[in-house]
């Protein structure tokens, strides 16, 4: 059997963030349900631990294989990799395979802007050029500063990062991009619209009473019952909108140290889905937080648009 595979600059180049974006928009307008999505598979691995992510759907469906090594990027190695394998669902033939770290690279990112995107525009005094607070100073980081641009082209971009080192970086690979951010501190939250939290950290990354009361915050960077990115206080004082409600339940610290799976059902946050649709009321007043731990239906749409990308 020989298939195409999309290497990392391939999928790069099919995926520019505007792209990505409206990619997610129209799978969700088109009748993805984050709710029927598959569960995330995880398995003990040497030195961290394998995640399957199978999904389905017409015309096409798609598993990504991903190891996750915490202690790799102290190798000079990224913490996740992965290869993504696109099959056609009539025959449940493979068609493709391509880059599944580079796929993960770009379907986060899209997948929190799409999300803060919608939220921000619900807003309607909410500012034209932004002020975005990034935690982090990884990829994802990188990444979700690029598509916040892609968004809020006169947006301002500040970074806070546990490693001085790993922020110079961030500054020098997103100045050769064209993009000015500055060093913050945690309390700078207190003045910034947008908050990106897209951390490896197992505890909150900022005190949850300082966003003002129109800021979007988004915390994806975690996913399991033990770990979260944002506190108590900043749960309980926000408007709460979820990337899906079952996979909430699963995998969403963020969510479950602060209150029952049974209450949270009652509650019945709105999805992305219901966010990109307008099925939604955003509470204005609060902080919107929108929490998220990554799905497969993301993949598979981005998957997707690489592929026709080359066939067309």
């Amino acid at each position: 059997m020989s298939l195409p595979y999309f290497d990392k600059a391939q999928v790069r180049a099919a995926l520019p963030f505007d792209a990505a974006i409206a990619g997610m928009e129209r799978a969700l307008r088109g009748g993805v349900d984050p709710e029927n999505d598959s569960p995330r598979l995880f398995s003990p691995a040497p030195g961290g631990e394998f995640l399957l992510m199978p999904t389905s759907a017409t015309p096409r469906s798609g598993l990504k294989v991903v190891t996750i090594a915490p202690d790799n990027p102290a190798k000079g190695l990224e913490k996740i990799q992965g290869l993504y394998v696109l099959f056609d669902s009539d025959s449940l033939s493979p068609i493709a395979l391509m880059d599944g770290t580079e796929l993960t690279a770009v379907r986060t990112p899209a997948a929190t802007l799409t999300a803060v995107k919608h939220l921000t525009a619900a807003d309607p005094d909410f500012p034209a050029a932004p002020k975005v607070l990034v935690f982090g100073a990884g990829v994802q980081a990188v990444n979700h500063i690029l598509a916040a641009r892609s968004v809020y082209p006169d947006a301002t971009f500040s970074v806070v990062g546990r490693t001085p080192s790993r922020v110079d970086d961030l500054i020098e690979a997103l100045a050769a991009q064209d993009v000015e951010v500055s060093r913050a501190r945690a309390e700078d939250a207190a003045r910034h619209d947008i908050i990106l939290c897209v951390t490896s950290s197992p505890t909150p990354v900022f005190d949850g009473s300082l966003p003002p009361d129109h800021a979007v915050i988004a915390s994806v960077g975690q996913h399991g019952l033990e770990a979260r990115e944002v506190d108590a206080t900043l749960v309980l004082r926000a408007d709460v909108f979820v990337e899906g409600r079952e996979s909430s339940w699963r995998e969403s610290g963020n969510l479950a140290q602060v209150r029952s799976e049974s209450e949270w059902r009652e509650i019945a946050p709105p999805n992305i889905r219901e966010l990109v649709t307008g099925e939604f009321t955003r509470e204005l007043g609060r902080p919107a937080l929108y929490t998220g731990v990554g799905m497969s239906w993301e993949d598979l749409a981005l998957a997707a648009l690489v592929y026709d990308s080359a066939s067309a």
